[in-house]
Order: C-alpha cells, then structure tokens, then sequence
C-alpha cells in the first residue's frame, strides 16, 4: 500500500536538478482520444457511497465490499461486509449506478466499495471522513465520491485527506452539487470536480475554463443499474462522476505511474473541446 508521506520532498536545499527522475510513464506520447487507451486492467477503483449490489448483472464482479460501522464506544470503523448474498449491499442504488457507469467506462478495472451512506441517501460527514480515510489509506488508485457535504465542520479535515490523496498517487474524483451550494470535496482544487452536459453523446467530455467544476462529462437522462437487477434511467452530476472515474481508470491502466497531477493535465488534453480546438477546425468553448 501507498504510504501517508513517503517520498515527499520539501526543498532540493540537499540534493541538485539531476536528483529529479521522474518515470518515463509521461502524458504527451498517450494517444489524445481517451478510448485508445486502456480497459482499466489492473486499476484499483473505489466507489464510495451506499454500497453497491451484489451480482448485478450490469457492474460484474466487486473484489472488495466494506462499510462504516460504529464500534461499542460510538466510534466509527470500515469493516469487510464479507460475502453478500446476491441482490444485497446497497440500500438504496445510488453506489450500483456509480460502479455500473465506471465498470461500462474500464470494464478491466477491480472495483471496490466502501459503504458510508445508509438507505434514503442518509449519512454523516463523520462516516464520510471514515470511508474516506479509509480508502485513500489504502492506496486505491482511484477514488469514486459521488456526493458531498455543505457542513463547513468537516471543511479542514477533508481538505487534508484530498491533499493526502493527491501527493500519495490516489485520484479523487468529486461530483459538483446538483445546486449552486458551498460543498466539499468538490471544491478542492486536489481533486477532479466533475459536472453534467445536457449533449446525447454519451462519449463525450468537456473540459470546464471557468471552474470551480473542472470537467463536464453524460449525466443527464442516462441509463444506470440500479438494486434488484434493474436499470432505470437518471439525471446528476453523480453520473457523470463515474464517467471521469472510468477515464481515470483507462487512463492509469496504460501509465500506472502517473501522478493525480499528471491524470488532470491528461484529461485536459484530451477532453473534446480542447483536443477540437487544437486541431485548428474549432476554438475550444
């Protein structure tokens, strides 16, 4: 697993410019179309939200299912849920349609599911700081967070798992409110803030010039899995998120070592309004 702060560096007072390799898994020789890279084989996702069902035909296998759970003093932990019987780990279908996105995005990749939000879509910014921590703890390559919190409470140490995250090699990949509201993690500049278009190609993505949300990716009116076995049709900014979290995936599937910088400046390169604007046919919007 990735260590909290191993290999960081706070100045080159000691060392000199040779002293910087970086690894030769660089951007610039990746193809631009983000569907010539990998099927995300081998890349470590996370969906953190309300779990995800069990044996749905949509998502396929999950290697790893776990859940917030409180300890006799109150405390929270991330427990193994251990093996669930089919139809079962998701209280409400909001985590299925997350991994089913991501899994039809990197249908190569190992997913894996931390449970912080119960049925009704109902949590605490504590199981979400528990979840979290747990995940980037482990060194997932990528981290799936379809939701958010308005409670400036868990603002500091939020912010401190995303830059965690951000300088140990995990991609967190944040959904923008639906609403124009103060919410976090989105907000973080450490993490990849995604939104909703209102287009009908389901491929396609837009980079944002005017943040806070960094990228526009399908969330309106798509086809998702949902508990039961079944699929429904939905709209969200949560929807789109995993659209990005699949490209990530692809993406480290075919350079492993690229860092969390490295994966923005990436997608940046290879989002439809800025790969069409540098080929000279259109400005990018």
């Amino acid at each position: 697993m990735k260590g909290a702060t191993a290999g960081l560096t706070w100045s080159l007072r000691e060392g000199t410019p040779a002293d910087l390799t970086h690894d030769a898994d660089t951007v610039p020789d990746l193809p631009a179309d983000p569907w010539a890279w990998s099927d995300g084989t081998g890349v470590r996702v996370c969906v953190v939200d309300t779990g995800v069902e069990h044996g749905h035909p949509v998502v396929g296998p999950v290697q790893g299912s776990y859940e917030v759970r409180p300890a006799d003093d109150g405390t929270l932990y991330v427990a193994d849920s251990g093996p669930l019987p089919d139809g079962t780990g998701d209280g409400c279908g909001h985590g299925t349609a997350c991994a089913g996105i991501v899994r039809r995005v990197a249908p190569g990749c190992d997913l894996y599911s931390v449970r912080v939000l119960g049925e009704g879509f109902t949590g605490s910014g504590d199981a979400l700081l528990t979840g979290l921590r747990w995940a980037v703890d482990q060194g997932f390559d990528v981290v799936n967070l379809s939701l958010s919190t308005t409670r400036p409470q868990f603002l500091d140490a939020l912010r401190a798992l995303a830059d965690q995250a951000f300088f140990t090699g995990t991609t967190l990949v944040a959904s923008a409110h639906n609403t124009p509201v103060e919410s976090f993690p989105w907000r973080f500049s450490s993490v990849v803030s995604v939104g909703t278009h209102r287009e009908d190609d389901p491929a396609l993505f837009l980079y944002n010039p005017r943040p806070p949300v960094e990228f526009f990716a399908p969330g309106q009116n798509v086809q998702v899995a949902w508990t039961g076995g079944r699929t429904i049709r939905t709209t969200g900014n949560s929807f789109a998120t995993p659209f990005v979290s699949g490209l990530c995936a692809r993406l480290l599937g075919s350079r492993p070592r690229l860092t969390p910088f490295q994966i923005k400046h990436a997608l940046y390169l290879s989002a439809a309004n800025v790969r069409i604007g540098a080929t000279g046919t259109r400005g990018a919007s």
